[in-house]
């Protein structure tokens, strides 16, 4: 499922958490009437304390603040932080709590991220408020303002009131918000839509993404931190790079969250360089962000463009089409290209076997899993 595409929108990119994080706090600690945030990680630390800080300052001048939670992201909450935040007067809501009935539907999560102040600026990205964010791992996010920030309004309250959503919020506060979402003039003419995925139902997101690789004609780069595409995917890139497209992968090199998936994404490593693809690997940190570029159309947001994501999760990713953005985010592509480890294709082809086992094991592994759904 997707949103119109709208004119009239700016949107300003934000790499980094030394960037985005004190951005977003600064637009939450300006709110008059309203917070939405939509979070799938949230632990108890640094930054969660901080975000619950300034929520509960929000609540006391009189916004009302809307808090969905992934019921399984947020297990590391600890309850004293979520009895803080009802207590506060912050509406909280968990999405899909784990349990025993189905447990298919466990699998179904809610991995977008979403923050929208006043229905008049909205961030979106690859975040979460865990401190992996303050240091360990390496982010971009971006603030969205506009005729297309209703969109997102729109999206987080359909969920906030699902039969999937449970908790003790104010489900009333959500009709209001929807139909306040507004927008300022005077944004230099940016166009964006934002398209959304849910698992096998909704699969906008992916479908867009093909087709924007199938009609590349210049470049196409993609950053995601865990790369194990669909054979559709991969068949793309190799055919985009084969018509003389400039096809470039940015991803995680040996610091990562899950080293398994990474070592899997690595046996298509091969297949994709001799077709011409470029792949690097990210040195200084965990890449854990999230965008893709196809000549001037950018895609940023929760989506990691794995079989996970596209097969059960709820994901939502912002598109603009503009020469100017698209412009900042190629340069921040050259910069991050040129932090990593380029993988020479001959030396990749007399990798050693310890490296080859490793890909064919988490291979199955990755296959096993795939095969669940």
């Amino acid at each position: 499922m997707h949103g119109m595409w709208r004119d009239g929108n700016h949107f300003e990119l934000l790499p980094e958490a030394a960037l985005f994080l004190p951005t977003m706090f600064q637009a939450v600690d300006r709110a008059r009437h309203s917070v939405l945030i939509e979070l799938y990680l949230m632990e108890s630390g640094r930054l969660a304390t901080a975000m619950i800080g300034s929520l509960l300052r929000a609540v006391e001048r009189g916004v009302s603040v809307l808090l969905l939670l992934d019921g399984y992201g947020a297990m590391g909450l600890a309850s004293a932080d979520r009895q803080r935040l009802e207590e506060g007067g912050v509406a909280l809501r968990f999405f899909n709590p784990l349990g025993m009935q189905s447990l298919v539907r466990n699998l179904t999560r809610d991995h977008r991220k979403l923050v929208v102040v006043d229905g008049e600026e909205a961030f979106t990205g690859g975040f979460g408020a865990v401190d992996e964010f303050l240091d360990a791992w390496y982010e971009v996010a971006m603030r969205i303002e506009g005729p297309v920030v209703a969109d997102w309004v729109r999206l987080f309250c359909r969920l906030w009131d699902s039969p999937m959503s449970r908790g003790p919020g104010r489900a009333s506060l959500v009709r209001g918000l929807e139909l306040a979402a507004r927008h300022r003039k005077g944004y230099r003419g940016m166009r964006g839509r934002v398209v959304w995925g849910q698992g096998y139902r909704y699969q906008a997101i992916r479908h867009s993404l093909h087709h924007r690789v199938s009609t590349a004609s210049q470049r196409l780069w993609i950053c995601t931190p865990y790369f194990v595409p669909t054979f559709t995917l991969r068949r793309r890139l190799a055919q985009a790079a084969r018509r003389g497209v400039d096809v470039r992968l940015l991803l995680p090199g040996e610091v990562h969250d899950h080293p398994g998936v990474r070592y899997a994404g690595q046996r298509f490593y091969g297949r994709l360089l001799r077709a011409g693809v470029r792949i690097f690997e990210f040195q200084p940190t965990f890449i854990h962000a999230k965008f893709s570029l196809a000549d001037d159309w950018v895609s940023l947001g929760s989506c990691n463009f794995d079989h996970w994501s596209l097969q059960w999760n709820l994901e939502a990713n912002q598109e603009v089409e503009d020469r100017r953005f698209a412009t900042e985010v190629a340069g921040l592509f050259e910069r991050n290209f040129a932090s990593s480890r380029e993988i020479d294709p001959e030396a990749w082809s007399r990798r050693p076997r310890l490296q080859r086992l490793r890909e064919w094991l988490y291979g199955i592994l990755d296959g096993m899993l795939t095969r669940l759904r």
